[in-house]
């Protein structure tokens, strides 16, 4: 896949990689934790889906599910060593394969949004679902978020792994080709981070973009709104939208907007401002291309920081975009994990990726993927703390 090729300001990359104040280290211990497995529970048709736990000797775990590849849980400690859950979700997989939010779910074999359900490659035009008004939204009505994956651990010295894979079959939601996907979860051993690596190969010409989806509130799920979170994004662009949310095809320049967060600042300091984007997102929930020294590079993309809590999330990408999306449909009416009732604005979403409706636009980075060739593509979220 082709790769935008920009540069990242000096004062940013010294921001995300040295920290604007003294990070606090996490109490070591000699305990080490082996991965868990446990039902979760059954789909509609029957089959039963499993929970797997990932944990570290900082305090770390991480609940995965083959149902969706859905990070379930992310516990992690405060600034003072308390543990908390930080991703929205359920307590089920009925509710995950009910649900429209998409909940930590592994996205594919197209996240984000495709114009009018089509596209053409190789002289051929496709024809998808439509399943957000007159687009197809995160591969269609059934997308990889709602389906079984097959489960293996591959845990290693770098840390505790659970691989996921999924044979997504030709013309499946009107996408071509047989498409292998495998994921790996990494929770590393040496840190509390979560790396993702991708994976995919394909028997056709096809086009794929893979993400998750997880909702975070670093104060805890459920626990108020974010508008009040420090948040750095490493994109001097945006692809702007149009009514629908489909990319105009055009970059905008973020400086002198409400979409500049190259330096950190309140989620809710700008978001209710009269522009015409955050009208049409009804908050943020748009696309931004990072500033990037190499098109392939493992590079900072945002760090979000809770006053409340002192925790810190920073999140590095190969990707070429991420969608910073503000839960702008949230509303009171899920009730989540324990209970929790998730309101307007609760959490944010961080999805690295391949640039929305890109097989619509030759000027975006290629999301084409043919036989022979391989995708990989790696998204690592780390977490901190801050005094």
């Amino acid at each position: 896949m082709v790769r935008r090729n920009l540069t990242i300001p000096a004062t940013v990359a010294a921001l995300f990689f040295l920290g604007a104040v003294t990070m606090l280290p996490y109490p070591k211990a000699e305990a080490k934790s082996k991965m868990q497995k446990q039902a979760f529970g059954k789909i509609q048709d029957g089959q039963s889906v499993d929970l797997y736990t990932l944990s570290n000797k900082y305090g770390m775990t991480v609940a995965i599910s083959n149902f969706g590849g859905t990070l379930v849980s992310l516990n992690v400690p405060d600034r003072d060593g308390k543990i908390g859950d930080v991703i929205l979700g359920y307590d089920n997989p009925a509710d995950y394969e009910n649900g429209k939010a998409y909940f930590g779910g592994t996205i594919g074999r197209y996240g984000n949004r495709i114009a009018h359900g089509k596209f053409t490659l190789d002289g051929v035009a496709y024809t998808l679902p439509l399943n957000d008004g007159p687009n197809t939204l995160h591969g269609g009505i059934r997308g990889f978020n709602k389906r079984v994956w097959t489960a293996k651990d591959v845990s290693n010295s770098a840390g505790e792994a659970l691989e996921l894979t999924y044979l997504s079959k030709d013309g499946e939601e009107g996408f071509p080709g047989n498409l292998s996907v495998k994921v790996v979860y990494t929770l590393l051993a040496d840190q509390n981070a979560l790396k993702i690596d991708y994976t995919a190969t394909t028997d056709k010409d096809t086009v794929l973009n893979l993400t998750n989806h997880a909702y975070f509130n670093l104060a805890g799920q459920g626990n108020g709104d974010i508008l009040q979170h420090q948040l750095a994004l490493y994109a001097s662009q945006i692809t702007p939208v149009d009514a629908t949310l489909i990319p105009t095809g055009a970059l905008q320049d973020v400086h002198n907007t409400p979409f500049d967060f190259l330096q950190p600042i309140a989620i809710g300091a700008r978001i209710n401002m009269n522009d015409e984007q955050l009208r049409l997102g009804k908050g943020y929930d748009h696309n931004w291309v990072l500033d990037k020294k190499s098109p392939t590079s493992l590079s900072p993309a945002a760090r979000a920081y809770d006053a409340q809590s002192g925790r810190v999330l920073e999140v590095s990408t190969t990707e070429p975009g991420i969608q910073f999306y503000t839960g702008n449909f949230l509303d009171g009416t899920i009730h989540g994990k324990d209970g929790k009732v998730y309101g307007y604005r609760s959490a944010f979403c961080l999805e690295t990726q391949h640039f929305p409706d890109s097989p619509n636009h030759k000027n975006f980075p290629s999301t084409e993927l043919k036989p022979g060739q391989t995708l990989h593509s790696t998204s690592i979220y780390k977490f901190t703390v801050q005094k």
